[in-house]
């Protein structure tokens, strides 16, 4: 990729634990997730770090059925990175892995950061009456 900014997809290479320390202190919708569940997200889903020398600077995490849905998730810079494009580089990549399953639908939740998805193509539920959330808690 550019400027040394890989993008790497097997789980095997993800510093989980890295990402455990960016999610469960530093992500607004993530703090105080464990350890296991990181792992465990981790595991049921497809992953993609970008790496910069020997470290995984950025990591995105996609729930998907690989057919007609996705969710993307967990979308985080390390901010000694910020700034460089870095989620827009792995976004991108995202879609074109999802495009080539023929997902026609991914979802995906923000507060923050709106002006990165919106030119890659996401916006605002078309009906967003139809849908329903189960939570817990």
């Amino acid at each position: 990729m550019s400027d040394g900014y890989e993008i790497r997809t097997d789980l095997a290479e993800m510093d989980l634990d890295r990402v455990h320390g960016w999610l469960s202190t530093d992500a607004y919708w993530a703090l105080g997730r464990t350890r296991d569940n990181v792992g465990t997200a981790a595991a049921h889903s497809l992953n993609y770090g970008v790496f910069h020398g020997r470290g995984q600077v950025a990591y995105a995490r996609v729930v998907t059925d690989r057919a007609n849905f996705a969710w993307l998730c967990d979308v985080y810079v390390d901010r000694d990175h910020c700034g460089r494009g870095l989620g827009r580089m792995v976004v991108k990549a995202v879609n074109r892995d999802l495009d080539a399953f023929g997902v026609r639908r991914t979802l995906l939740a923000t507060g923050t950061a709106h002006g990165v998805y919106e030119p890659l193509g996401f916006g605002p539920l078309p009906d967003p009456t139809m849908w329903m959330i189960r939570q817990e808690g």
